[in-house]
């Protein structure tokens, strides 16, 4: 029978080495998960945490992980008190305040379970201040805790960091073997997993939970609507289509409250104030990420659409992603050429790493627009969008 370890799709020698880790009560103290965006990296970590935190799994047993029960389920659906995710914080990384509150915090006992976990993501902007403050507890952490660090290559993170923790390499998962897996787990169509693959960045636990939101196709729908329209639009009209997708990119964090509300009233009668203080900031920087992740789709939307009007300017229809708007895209591919699109391309990333440095999201969809109909079909100033960016 299927284990919680088949949840890490594409990575076979992952899967098979958590197992054993697990079945043979050889847990380490510090893990550095390696490989590229959409590699699974982080629900395999989720998924070793709940195989480590497991009542009913474990040597004795003969099985990694039940699955079932009330343990299981709050780490699956994220809403363990003693498994944190953390991200950077900081413009460039994570800030040396932010790393001394979670070794503060890994001194305290754990809330439920026999141990805490702490995953790491994004380790490879650990920077050496932040680091310094992270190497005694990374060296010498307390008997019940394991901390699981995320990062793209080995070689982007501070040896002092790697040289502490045991490397779990994740491979690149192919293109089409990635859309197999999307298909194989959420019953779609394969042109329904390209374009949703498209959308969140590879990231195949990302591609499921956007086919299974009617709100994200809803989104995919309208974003690819202005898209099209932009040829005709002028400064107001683009304006206006940008206050609406940060309205809709807004819309969603409503659920993420919600839960945050229930998950703080199911503990505020035994959980300590210090500990409350701490589940709040927790819900803080859950909203912050939520809210990055929906601006960062919006541009990995904006580039998939791109992308596909640029194979169609080098006559590569055979390869577009999103067939469904394919008679949009021709028309698009008409009034362009293959220059102006890879020119549009260079300006979403640009605009996707000023997201990252925190330059307010209005600004940032002000400009991913302008740009693209500024470079796409040359009609105004093209260096519009990197004015508002400087402001």
């Amino acid at each position: 029978m299927a284990d919680v370890f088949e949840n890490i799709l594409g990575q076979p020698h992952v899967r098979d080495f958590l197992r054993a880790s697990i079945l043979q009560d050889r847990v380490s103290h510090a893990y550095l998960f390696t490989g590229p965006a959409g590699s699974n990296k982080t629900i395999a970590a989720c998924t070793f945490a709940q195989a480590i935190l497991c009542a009913t799994g474990g040597q004795s047993y003969g099985e990694a992980c039940c699955k079932t029960c009330d343990i299981c389920d709050k780490v699956k659906r994220k809403k363990h008190p003693d498994v944190r995710l953390f991200a950077p914080e900081g413009a460039s990384g994570y800030l040396v305040e932010q790393i001394r509150s979670i070794t503060s915090d890994a001194t305290l006992a754990p809330i439920r379970a026999n141990k805490k976990i702490y995953i790491l993501d994004r380790v490879d902007l650990l920077g050496v201040q932040a680091a310094n403050a992270f190497l005694k507890t990374l060296e010498e952490p307390p008997e019940d805790v394991v901390l699981i660090l995320l990062a793209r290559t080995a070689e982007s993170v501070l040896p002092t960091i790697v040289s502490r923790c045991q490397v779990v390499p994740f491979r690149t998962i192919p293109d089409q073997e990635a859309a197999q897996l999307v298909v194989q787990n959420t019953g779609a169509s394969l042109e329904q997993a390209r374009f949703a693959l498209a959308a969140a960045n590879s990231s195949l636990e990302g591609a499921a939970a956007f086919l299974q939101s009617n709100e994200r196709m809803a989104f995919r729908s309208r974003v690819f609507e202005m898209l099209s329209q932009l040829y005709h639009a002028d400064d107001w009209d683009i304006i206006g289509y940008a206050r609406e997708l940060v309205s809709l990119t807004q819309a969603p964090l409503d659920v993420v409250r919600a839960e945050q509300e229930q998950e703080l009233a199911q503990n505020k009668d035994f959980l300590e104030k210090s500990a409350l203080r701490q589940l709040e900031a927790r819900h803080k920087r859950q909203l912050s990420a939520a809210t990055m992740t929906y601006l960062h789709q919006l541009v990995a939307l904006a580039r998939s659409w791109l992308r596909d009007v640029l194979v169609i300017c080098v006559q590569g229809e055979s390869l577009v992603v999103n067939t469904d708007v394919l008679t949009t895209l021709q028309t698009v591919a008409r009034d362009t050429n293959e220059a102006r699109v890879t020119a549009a391309l260079e300006a979403t990333s640009t605009i996707d790493a000023a997201l990252t440095y925190n330059v307010s999201p209005e600004t940032c969809v002000d400009a991913l627009l302008f740009a693209i109909r500024d470079i796409l079909y040359g009609q105004t100033e093209t260096q519009h969008y990197a004015r508002l960016l400087q402001h």
